[in-house]
């Protein structure tokens, strides 16, 4: 009886770890590489070896400015209608 319940508990084992996050485990990856390859191609970014824009360098960096009121944590205020707006654009 020892034995029928180990060899059970050893193949629960052994399906829960064969059926892991494989290789579509990464589905957010692509977007990510689209969104800094066209960062890249604005023109004048600094990359990585990778091929992935050097955040430390100031072209890089999205400066991406509200086009209305803000808060005091200084995110846009969506009460105003230029916010509002802003945000469907996106």
């Amino acid at each position: 009886m020892k034995k029928i319940v180990f060899m059970l508990m050893a193949f629960v084992i052994m399906a829960g770890t064969s059926m892991g996050q494989g290789k579509g485990a990464t589905k957010g990856k692509p977007a990510t590489e689209k969104a800094d390859t066209k960062m890249a191609e604005k023109g004048g970014a600094k990359m990585k070896k990778d091929g992935t824009p050097d955040k430390r360098y100031k072209e890089n960096k999205e400066t991406a400015k509200p086009a209305g009121p803000v808060k005091k944590d200084g995110t846009p205020d969506m009460r105003h209608k230029a916010n509002k707006e802003a945000a469907k654009k996106k």
